[in-house]
């Protein structure tokens, strides 16, 4: 199990059997669970945006967890979940807390709840190993142990076009959205051990700051040719072209995926995202 904030496609969830609780989003005088594109559309999601809608986020509850946790505890079942970083949402929060509810009512409750430090498609990365170690065999114990071994190995680096977005999430400073906005500074940031977003730098223009994503893989990437990047963006696929370009014109990787960041954390980045994921030593 994983939550909306994964941002994997939907197909590939719904292929694979993955279990994704849904955040919430209030647009306008409507509140839709974020179901990875099937609701609402991410175009329409970013249309409204750049329109000036102003969306507000809300985490999975704990109601929610108990009930999904519960029907597969009843099945036999025994459960992973791999939820959106700690300190960016309380969702995991609520996830233990369901866990350890239905623990002092099933004895034999065998629920895994993980903080996976990461976001958008980074946490889709790891879900997506996961479920090949699920694939091919391995136990409950052997993809929990990798999960936690490998999740801060799971490197996020993203910038975005729109600095006010990044101001209204307590992201940014007013002053420095203002400032940047005025000069077209882009915010190359990642997500450091704590599973927070950091900026590291600043790179003027969009084009050195989608060029500075590529170089940051390219320094630190390991066995390249063995690995899938995924890349995530707020509706702007030229730039994801772009990015995409230039990664295999330095280096050869296995694939590249591409989605859309969802609304939830689309909320919070806005349009013109643009982000990658691979592995690497470390974060730091």
């Amino acid at each position: 199990m994983t939550d909306s904030c994964c941002d994997l496609p939907y197909d590939f969830t719904e292929d694979n059997n993955l279990v994704v609780i849904p955040l919430r989003l209030t647009l306008g005088d409507m509140t839709i669970a974020d179901d990875l594109g099937k609701t609402l559309k991410y175009e329409d999601f970013y249309k409204a945006v750049r329109g000036g809608e102003m969306p507000k986020t809300a985490q999975a509850n704990v109601y929610e967890f108990e009930q999904e946790f519960e029907k597969h505890i009843k099945n036999g079942d025994k459960v992973i979940y791999i939820g959106f970083s700690s300190a960016l949402s309380g969702t995991y929060n609520s996830a233990n807390i369901a866990m350890e509810a239905l623990k002092e009512r099933y004895s034999d409750a065998d629920i895994s709840v993980i903080d996976s430090k990461c976001a958008s498609m980074g946490l889709g990365l790891l879900v997506y190993y996961a479920n090949n170690m699920l694939k091919e065999g391995k136990d409950k114990e052997e993809i929990v142990k990798w999960v936690e071994e490998n999740k801060l190995k799971v490197i996020h680096w993203f910038t975005v076009e729109d600095l006010n977005h990044l101001y209204r999430g307590g992201r940014v400073s007013k002053a420095t959205a203002t400032v940047g906005t005025l000069l077209s500074i882009k915010p190359v940031m990642h997500v450091d051990n704590e599973g927070r977003l950091i900026p590291v730098e600043k790179a003027r223009g969009r084009k050195k700051s989608l060029s500075a994503l590529v170089n940051k893989l390219i320094e630190e990437i390991v066995n390249p040719e063995e690995q899938v990047v995924f890349i995530s963006h707020g509706d702007c696929i030229e730039d994801v072209e772009y990015v995409k370009e230039k990664i295999l014109e330095k280096i050869n990787v296995k694939d590249i995926v591409v989605n859309h960041v969802g609304p939830v954390i689309g909320t919070h980045s806005g349009p013109g995202t643009v982000a990658i994921f691979y592995f690497a030593n470390g974060r730091e």
